[in-house]
């Protein structure tokens, strides 16, 4: 009978309530889900006006004295964002003209101040429901634990829940998802734990999607996230696509990107949900070739791509470097109409200026519908990565003085990258300082890293090194070897060996410090050193990874590695190199072979050679 009540007001509501329903009156229907499951499909249409009729012919009475036994947690459910604000709006409507909200008015009014993050009524709602007395309400509870959880008012949601008599499924989860998007992943897996051992309520697909969630901010992320899958599949979930996507997403961020694969693999079907995490696994593994090929056999199956997979994409297009790949999929996000997505638009504008097409990312920016904090910092970010950081300090500084632009840490980070990459010394410090000074941000380690790698680049080392021991941050195994890059260029001899014994005991499985260290005392000519230094490098089994570079021709990537000889134009390659190697010779350049690497042959070490004026 519900189901054919929800149907036929899909159909036509009016034949239902105006032609049957009013006439026999709805008070006669004795059995609560009916009106629960009109309320429901009326509001997801968004027909509230409609609504309102049916409050107005229903008798509260009838319904409200079974909503506990029969009706469960059925609320009226908003089916997006535009249904979420007229429902808040039709409740304003209700309660300024003197009509006593029911429960479920009451549920359907704190469901959308949760959907549209409006914690203000909220509070006024909650204190109505104290009013009207109905703070033992299991349902108005859990909705009111949801809101306060969305809208990060974390605490507020626990005195809730603790509160609460009783728990459910909705309560639990509610405030397990909220101390996960509130980054408090710790307190999430107690209060999943609790729930297990303290309660008879058993998780649902929605709980472990929200612990597992809560997973990825942890040190211990992998073995977390390898305990809820065991436990996921012990309870019959591991086909659930929500939790396999989760899955997939969890093992992804801790770089167990083969754990991702092996679940993508496994799944009996493939949908839109579980791609997409797939696709924004391997894009941030730095896999985007395995990323385009999934993607293009999603389209192949006419699976739809949401923002988050073209996001994913473009960042991929942007690691790979490949511009026509990267052109076609902005097509792709004008033809879906994601031109207004601020994450996509600024995807779109690294990708343009990885590819070093940093015009057309201005291109974007100013063909953007909205332009803000996170679009101009992209844009800055660009100009810095290609060459033109004096353009992005440029756009900062009209930015800041002629729009009325407030800069937060992420766009100090993009302005003093600029300064970094055009070795504005003093204007590094200026930015710096006018941090803490215009606009009351404390400085963060990644604005420290970047003054300090300033300083490192333009020669004051020591200087740099005084930074690093002053911050209130520890330094972090990238300043560190970033401090080890410029003392080689620099020949800082013991600076560069206190950097290096600092990295070997933060990364004991990297060959790059020994290289550098290596490469310091090669310069410095102290070969005794230098060779000791390689035996120890033989002693642990390293050898230094070849680098690698690509160049895209006639819509084809081609790839090189030094000594490579497997391109089939390899000799010409080679004949090509040596023209230019002459012609460096006669304009003054002399190359220098630091030392040779195990496996290169002498006369092969031409490509991977370091050359100075």
């Amino acid at each position: 009978m519900v189901a054919w009540i929800s149907d036929a007001c899909n159909y036509s509501y009016d034949s239902i309530l105006g032609c049957g329903g009013i006439r026999k009156g709805l008070r006669s229907l004795c059995f609560a889900g009916v009106a629960c499951q009109l309320f429901n499909t009326i509001s997801e249409t968004g027909r509230f006006n409609q609504v309102h009729s049916l409050c107005e012919v229903s008798s509260a009475s009838d319904y409200e004295r079974k909503i506990d036994k029969e009706c469960g947690s059925h609320c009226i459910r908003t089916s997006n964002y535009a249904n979420a604000l007229e429902a808040v709006e039709s409740f304003w409507k209700l309660n300024t003209s003197g009509t006593k909200p029911t429960k479920f008015i009451l549920c359907t009014a704190l469901n959308s101040c949760a959907k549209l993050l409006n914690w203000r009524l909220g509070v006024q709602i909650h204190a109505r429901i104290i009013q009207k007395g109905f703070q033992d309400n299991l349902f108005l509870n859990s909705a009111l634990v949801d809101l306060y959880a969305k809208c990060d008012a974390i605490v507020d949601a626990k005195r809730v829940f603790d509160l609460m008599e009783k728990h459910d499924q909705v309560s639990w989860t509610s405030i397990i998802s909220g101390f996960s998007k509130n980054g408090r992943g710790k307190e999430a897996i107690l209060f999943f734990k609790e729930m297990l051992l303290g309660s008879q309520i058993k998780p649902n697909c929605y709980t472990y999607v929200s612990v597992i969630s809560a997973c990825t901010g942890l040190e211990s992320v992998f073995e977390q996230c390898a305990l809820l899958h065991g436990h996921v599949v012990k309870l019959g979930f591991g086909v659930n696509t929500f939790v396999v996507s989760s899955l997939i997403d969890c093992y992804s961020k801790c770089g167990r990107i083969d754990e991702a694969i092996l679940l993508l693999g496994a799944a009996t079907e493939w949908d839109n949900i579980l791609l997409n995490s797939m696709i924004s696994g391997y894009s941030q593994n730095l896999l985007g070739e395995e990323a385009l090929k999934l993607f293009v056999e999603m389209r192949n199956n006419r699976l739809s791509p949401t923002s988050h997979t073209l996001t994913s994409v473009l960042n991929a297009c942007g690691s790979l470097t490949v511009l026509q790949q990267g052109r076609q999929v902005h097509c792709l996000v004008t033809k879906m109409g994601s031109e207004s997505n601020v994450f996509v638009v600024s995807a779109l504008l690294d990708m343009y200026s990885k590819c070093g097409s940093i015009d057309e990312a201005r291109h974007v920016l100013e063909q953007a519908i909205e332009k803000n904090t996170v679009l101009w910092t992209s844009m800055i970010t660009g100009y810095a990565q290609s060459g033109r950081a004096p353009e992005g300090l440029r756009l900062f500084e009209r930015l800041v003085t002629e729009e009325d632009f407030t800069p937060d840490h992420i766009c100090f980070t993009a302005v003093l990258t600029a300064c970094n990459h055009a070795g504005f010394l003093d204007k590094g410090i200026e930015y710096f300082n006018q941090m803490r000074k215009d606009y009351g941000l404390v400085p963060d380690l990644d604005q420290y890293a970047c003054l300090i790698d300033l300083y490192a680049r333009n020669g004051h080392l020591r200087k740099a090194k005084e930074l690093m021991e002053a911050m209130p941050y520890e330094p972090n195994s990238v300043m560190w070897g970033s401090f080890l890059s410029s003392c080689r260029i620099y020949g800082e001899t013991e600076l560069g060996r206190e950097a290096a014994d600092k990295l070997f005991k933060m990364e004991p499985w990297s060959t790059a410090p020994y290289v550098a260290l290596a490469s310091i005392y090669a310069q410095a000519g102290l070969w005794n050193e230098a060779v000791e230094v390689r035996k120890l490098m033989k002693q642990k089994g390293f050898r230094k990874s070849v680098g690698w570079s690509w160049i895209e021709v006639d819509k084809r990537v081609h790839v090189f590695s030094v000594a490579d000889a497997s391109h089939p134009r390899s000799q010409d390659i080679y004949g090509e190199l040596e023209r230019l190697n002459l012609e460096m010779k006669e304009v003054g350049y002399m190359s220098k072979q630091i030392f040779k690497l195990d496996g290169v042959d002498d006369g092969k070490f031409l490509i991977g050679r370091e050359l100075e004026f």
